[in-house]
């Protein structure tokens, strides 16, 4: 999906307002913050976590980039991802690693509830994020979308209170657009899902052809 014009319209806005949640007793609309605000922010992006799998020393290191809100990411997470991490991820062939993509401030709270457990739960809350895409970005306007995000949270395991805080993080927003930036600008990233195998950009193919590849770079 390529959408380079609306990621830089997106990332000025997140990074200029930075969304933030009150969450009392019920989820409200989300709020922006002011720009001054935003940028009195102290931004470290060496704070975020690179979300990997499989061995450090992997003869092959994959690096997606991915949108929580594109189909198309979705589509090879239910597919592709699922052979890939069977036959190289899980059998030390591959070193994987998933970077977020931000399109809209839907994808950056789907990230932010991601992330709210920690590396050891961040694949698994993926998977259920790919899963119900077609439900939870449909589910109406920011409040309902927001609700449905919380939901996926609460099935992973984590409770109200820590989504709360999670969600609440307008820093951790504002640094998690930085870090995208820089990674997109660095790899020049225009299209999701996009991969970086061994240092090579490559775009969306199918599993076989990825297979082919990753043999390739294995030398069989």
């Amino acid at each position: 999906m390529s959408r380079i014009a609306t990621v830089i319209c997106a990332v000025a806005a997140v990074a200029a307002g930075g969304y933030w949640l009150t969450l009392p007793n019920s989820t409200p609309a989300p709020t922006l913050i002011g720009s001054a605000e935003a940028q009195e922010a102290d931004l470290d992006t060496s704070t975020i976590v690179e979300m990997v799998q499989g061995a450090a020393d992997a003869p092959v290191e994959i690096i997606e980039y991915a949108s929580y809100t594109c189909p198309h990411c979705a589509n090879f997470h239910q597919g592709a991802y699922k052979k890939l991490k069977k036959d190289f991820i899980d059998t030390g062939k591959v070193k994987f690693t998933y970077r977020e993509v931000y399109f809209d401030r839907y994808g950056l709270w789907a990230s932010m509830v991601a992330r709210c457990a920690g590396p050891e739960k961040f694949f698994g809350i993926t998977d259920l994020i790919y899963e119900g895409q077609s439900e939870w970005t449909r589910a109406g306007g920011p409040t309902e979308i927001v609700d449905e995000l919380r939901k996926i949270g609460r099935l992973a395991g984590i409770d109200n209170k820590q989504l709360d805080a999670c969600l609440q993080d307008g820093t951790r927003a504002q640094t998690l657009v930085a870090w995208y930036q820089e990674n997109a600008e660095r790899d020049d990233i225009r299209a999701t899902p996009s991969f970086i195998v061994n240092g090579k950009k490559v775009d969306n193919q199918s599993y076989e052809e990825f297979k082919k590849l990753i043999e390739s770079e294995l030398g069989s």
